[in-house]
């Protein structure tokens, strides 16, 4: 199926590695240019290289902190002056820090709402001027299972997350009016280093090893695995095309069934 996106230009956060970086390369094997940024330059480089060796792409990798408005800006801006705009935002981010109620300080909130929330809010004001001069436009947040069921251990995710997806509905009316949609992922268990570090080793056996490791957890999930992240950034780059056209406001679990909630 050719999605329609051969020509546009796609900025997508925290994409150096992970499921970042399988939405950059599923995006990218469209003909789509493609940015990608996070704090590790070198990382970013290694990634950005084998994107263009892997699909071709233009790709433009921007070295930022992408907890701030300044490293957001300039994220975007060097993409408007290198490819002359923007029509698809991926908005992925870190975690919030980790820990039960009981636990969290007040410090905990402010970072979590800045890594999550924040974040989104500040790439969407970012790239919104961009796509309503053009009429076209796709976001698609990357977020969490814990939008739709609670996560254990992890409350500082329970309480903000799902706080994306009212704004996010909240949003669909008036983006709409412009030709653009914004939709939201759900990840469930996947294979990346946030799951284990050895997952990122160029060494097979010792990715091999990592993945021995996890199969309790695999055993916990329906499907009987972990998902490859690419089966993410595929559903990710649908959603960021001319095909989903008719597609806004919707939420999407990727999670293997593990879900348990009914909508």
């Amino acid at each position: 199926m050719d999605l329609g996106l051969a020509g546009r230009t796609a900025v997508v956060a925290a994409s150096s590695r992970g499921l970042g970086r399988a939405s950059a390369l599923a995006i990218a094997r469209e003909g789509a240019r493609v940015t990608i940024c996070s704090r590790t330059e070198a990382e970013l480089q290694r990634t950005a290289e084998a994107i263009r060796s892997d699909s071709g792409a233009e790709v433009l990798a921007v070295a930022a902190d992408l907890s701030t408005a300044e490293g957001i800006e300039q994220v975007v801006a060097q993409t408007v002056a290198r490819f002359g705009g923007v029509d698809v935002l991926v908005h992925n981010s870190g975690g919030p820090p980790v820990g039960v109620f009981g636990e969290v300080t007040d410090e905990d909130w402010r970072a979590g709402f800045e890594i999550v929330t924040l974040s989104f809010v500040r790439f969407a004001r970012a790239v919104l001027p961009q796509m309503r001069e053009r009429g076209w436009g796709r976001i698609v947040g990357i977020q969490s299972s814990s939008v739709k069921e609670p996560v254990a251990g992890i409350d500082v995710s329970n309480g903000i997350r799902p706080g994306i997806a009212g704004l996010m509905k909240a949003m669909v009316g008036d983006l709409a009016r412009d030709g653009i949609t914004i939709n939201l992922v759900l990840p469930g268990t996947f294979l990346t280093a946030r799951i284990h570090p050895g997952l990122a080793d160029p060494d097979p056996e010792v990715r091999r090893a990592a993945e021995e490791q996890l199969a309790p957890l695999a055993a916990t999930i329906p499907v009987g695995r972990l998902g490859d992240p690419l089966e993410l950034g595929e559903l990710v780059a649908f959603l960021a095309s001319e095909r989903a056209s008719y597609i806004t406001g919707a939420v999407y679990q990727v999670d293997g069934g593990k879900i348990s909630s009914n909508v």
